[in-house]
């Protein structure tokens, strides 16, 4: 076992990331971080004691590029003796139907195709190729977009059965280690265009940072992403303490109490319209949650509206979450 793949073992291990036993269903795109990932799985699954196999997404974005991927996944799972789950999707269809970007679109799609294999094949585990370079573009569009400081957390090595043992390895460390092993990838040229945000992170905006500020970029943000995950935890248990203490804050027949809302300080309140919002699939952002605390500093009768399809009215002491009617 080489020194990366002692890194591998030695990653999942501390952060329990697989158990013996456990069956791993490994996203495998075709790329060099995903394949990075199969290798070192089929490296220390003799040690770990787990059952491994691959689900492949065809997003058919791509054309031949993308049918190509497909095939190549399917015929390095049949050289490995590796079960291998595929689905193809029509997914600009999809982004036009939910009028959502292509890459919202493909994330939903993804992840509900690892859910149902999971659930209809026993699989206790879903890993994902995610490295260093990818937290760091996931804090950067985070930032860009106005979240919260909880919202820096960028990716995390767990999410319920979702778990990313690559979160340590730089993309250096892939390449080199495909390279040693010689492992083939396939390279997908959408990467290199710009128009999506996150491209245009990765090809224009880090490189341009690192070249400023060398060998500092990285360690900053993830240090920055680690410490936002330490918040949201902390924020998870003193709000739920909070909410169930405190009578009046969690959303009742679509009411929160505005007298319990003005006794708190403004980031309790904006914390509080925000769980109150995900309880109606309304959209969360920092504008909104402005515009609530400043409606509790109006008077009853003021309305403000929340991306055009829900109204909060101050009405009989309460703020009254209300859809509206088209």
């Amino acid at each position: 076992m080489n020194a990366i793949e002692k890194k591998f073992l030695e990653q999942i291990r501390i952060r329990h990331l697989v158990e013996e036993g456990d069956r791993v269903l490994v996203a495998v795109s075709g790329g060099p971080d995903s394949m990075a990932m199969l290798s070192l799985f089929c490296a220390v699954q003799p040690v770990l004691h787990c059952e491994l196999a691959v689900a492949h997404c065809n997003f058919q974005l791509r054309g031949t590029e993308s049918n190509t991927d497909e095939v190549f996944v399917r015929d390095h799972c049949q050289l490995q003796g590796l079960e291998c789950f595929v689905v193809q999707f029509d997914t600009l269809g999809y982004a036009r139907e939910w009028k959502k970007s292509i890459e919202e679109t493909a994330r939903i799609l993804r992840y509900s195709f690892f859910e149902k294999v999971m659930e209809e094949k026993g699989f206790t585990k879903m890993a994902t190729g995610h490295h260093v370079n990818d937290n760091a573009e996931t804090v950067l569009f985070n930032l860009f977009r106005g979240v919260s400081l909880p919202g820096l957390k960028g990716i995390r090595a767990r999410h319920g059965k979702i778990i990313r043992p690559m979160l340590l390895f730089h993309k250096a460390d892939i390449t080199a280690y495909l390279k040693e092993q010689g492992v083939a990838s396939r390279t997908d040229t959408s990467n290199f265009v710009n128009d999506y945000d996150r491209n245009f992170i990765r090809n224009r905006v880090i490189p341009l940072i690192e070249e400023r500020f060398p060998y500092k970029l990285m360690p900053s943000l993830r240090r920055l992403s680690e410490q936002a995950g330490e918040l949201e935890e902390f924020l998870e248990l003193y709000f739920e303490n909070l909410l169930e203490r405190e009578p009046g804050l969690s959303l009742t027949d679509g009411k929160l109490e505005v007298r319990a809302l003005q006794r708190l300080m403004i980031f309790e309140q904006k914390e509080v319209f925000k769980r109150a919002l995900q309880d109606v699939d309304a959209p969360v952002d920092s504008q909104t949650l402005q515009k609530l605390v400043d409606l509790l500093y109006t008077q009853p009768g003021k309305m403000i509206m929340v991306g055009g399809q829900l109204r909060v009215i101050w009405k009989q002491g309460a703020l009254c979450f209300m859809r509206a009617t088209p």
